[in-house]
C-alpha cells in the first residue's frame, strides 16, 4: 500500500505562536500567564488539553490520545530564567534569527511541539501513540517533571532542549553543592579568625583544587557566593553554590562520598571554621544504546530531512534526568544552541524551529508505522 504524504506544518502559525510565547514573561515560579495562554491556544484548536496541578496555581499541560496508550512523549518546559534585562527580553527578529528570553531555552522547542500536534490532529492523525507535555519548574527544582512522572508513564520521550537538532542519546549527570561557613559577628578591626567569608574562600580553594586535579572531564560553575550583610563588621554567615556537570556514566555515589571526605578533612584542619556541605540536587546521567527501533526511526527521519545523523551527549542538566530516573528513555532533540541559552543575547535560528516541528511530525507518523509493523 502506498504511504500517505506526511502532513506539513503551518510555518506562519508556528512563528506567530513563538512570538506570543516569548513576549509572555514566565520565569520559574511565575509561569501562570504563559500556561493560560498555551492552554487556551491548544483548546481553541480543538485538542483535548488538560491541566495537571503542580503547586500554588502552577500547572503542567498535557495532551494525549483518547483511545490508545501513548508510548512516546514530546515534552518541553515553559519556564525561563529570570530576565537579564526586561527592556530587551521580548521577541525581536533580524533576518532568520529570532531574539528574546526563552527563544533557545526552550520556548522554540515548545512552540514546535505544539505546532506538530496541531498539524497531526488537523490531518486526521489524532490517534497516534504520542502525547504532549508542557511542564513548569525546569530551570530550578524540576517540580513540573516530577509531578508528571508520578501520574504518567511512557516508554520513550523526546525532550525539546536546545541541541542544535542533534539527537542526544546520552546525558551528563548533575550535582548541586551548597557550602556553608559560620563565624562570629565582631568589629571589623577584630575580624581575624572569626570571618565566615574568609573561611569560605579557604574552603572553596580546597574544592576547586580537588575538582581541577581529579575531575578533568567535569565542568564546575561557582554560581553564587554571598555573606550576611555586616557593615563594618565580620560577617557571621557565608554560603556558596557550585554546579557540577559530569560525563554520563560518572559514579555519583563515589563522588559525593569523596567530596564529603574532602570537607571533613578541611573541617578537622580548621576547627575554628563552623562549616557544612549539602547536596541539594543529585541527578545521575545516562547513556542509551546506539541501536534499536527508535534509533532506526531517527535515522530514517534524518535521512529524509537530509541532515547528518550525529548523536551526542547533552552536557547540562534537564528534565530528562528526572524522566530517566522514572524509567523513561529520553532523547534530547530540539532547535537552538545551548551556548545561546541563559545569555543576554539569547536567540534561535527560525528555519531550525520550523524544521524541528516537521521532524516531530515525522517521528510521530513513523512511530505509528512502526507500531503497525508489529501487528
Amino acid at each position: 500500500m502506498k504511504a500517505s504524504p506526511t502532513p506539513r506544518i503551518n510555518s506562519r502559525r508556528l512563528q506567530q505562536l513563538l512570538r506570543k510565547m516569548v513576549n509572555i514573561y514566565s520565569p520559574t515560579g511565575k509561569e501562570e500567564d504563559v500556561v493560560d495562554f498555551v492552554y487556551n491556544y491548544i483548546k481553541r484548536h480543538g485538542l483535548p488539553v488538560v491541566r495537571q496541578l503542580v503547586s500554588d496555581g502552577r500547572h503542567n499541560l498535557i495532551v494525549e490520545p483518547d483511545d490508545i496508550e501513548a508510548h512516546m512523549l514530546l515534552i518541553g518546559h515553559l519556564d525561563t530564567t529570570e530576565a537579564y534585562d526586561l527592556d530587551t527580553s521580548e521577541y525581536s527578529q533580524d533576518g532568520d534569527e529570532v531574539f528574546g528570553l526563552g527563544t533557545a531555552d526552550m520556548k522554540s522547542g515548545c512552540a514546535a511541539m505544539v505546532e506538530a500536534f496541531l498539524t497531526l490532529w488537523e490531518n486526521g492523525c489524532a490517534h497516534l501513540p504520542v502525547a504532549l507535555a508542557l511542564v513548569v519548574g525546569e530551570e530550578e527544582t524540576g517540580d513540573g517533571a516530577q509531578r508528571l512522572v508520578r501520574e504518567y508513564g511512557f516508554s520513550t520521550a523526546i525532550v525539546g532542549e536546545p541541541t542544535d537538532l542533534h539527537p542526544c542519546m546520552s546525558h551528563h549527570g548533575y550535582l548541586e553543592i551548597q557550602l556553608v561557613t559560620k563565624g562570629r559577628r565582631v568589629h571589623a578591626s577584630l575580624a581575624q579568625g572569626a570571618n565566615a567569608a574568609t573561611s569560605m574562600l579557604h574552603l572553596l580553594l580546597e574544592f576547586i583544587q580537588y575538582l581541577d586535579q581529579h575531575l578533568g572531564d567535569a565542568v564546575y560553575n561557582l554560581r553564587d557566593l554571598t555573606s550576611s550583610r555586616s557593615g563594618f563588621a565580620a560577617p557571621d554567615y557565608c554560603e556558596a553554590w557550585i554546579d557540577l556537570h559530569l560525563p554520563a556514566l560518572s559514579d555519583m555515589g563515589q563522588l559525593t562520598f569523596a567530596l564529603e571526605e574532602l570537607h571533613a578533612a578541611y573541617a578537622k584542619a580548621h576547627p575554628e571554621s563552623d562549616s557544612a556541605i549539602h547536596f541539594d540536587t543529585i541527578h545521575a546521567g545516562y547513556e542509551l544504546p546506539r541501536k534499536g527501533p527508535m534509533l532506526e526511526l531517527l535515522k530514517r527521519v534524518y535521512k529524509r530531512h537530509r541532515l547528518a545523523f550525529a548523536p551526542g551527549s547533552f552536557p547540562s542538566h534537564s528534565d530528562a534526568n528526572i524522566l530517566w530516573a522514572a524509567g523513561i528513555k529520553p532523547i534530547l532533540l530540539g532547535p537552538g544552541k545551548l551556548e545561546k541559552a541563559h545569555t543576554a543575547e539569547e536567540s534561535v535560528h527560525l528555519p531550525q524551529v520550523l524544521q524541528a516541528a516537521q521532524i516531530y511530525v515525522d517521528l510521530a507518523i513513523g512511530l505509528e508505522e512502526k507500531e503497525e509493523e508489529k501487528k
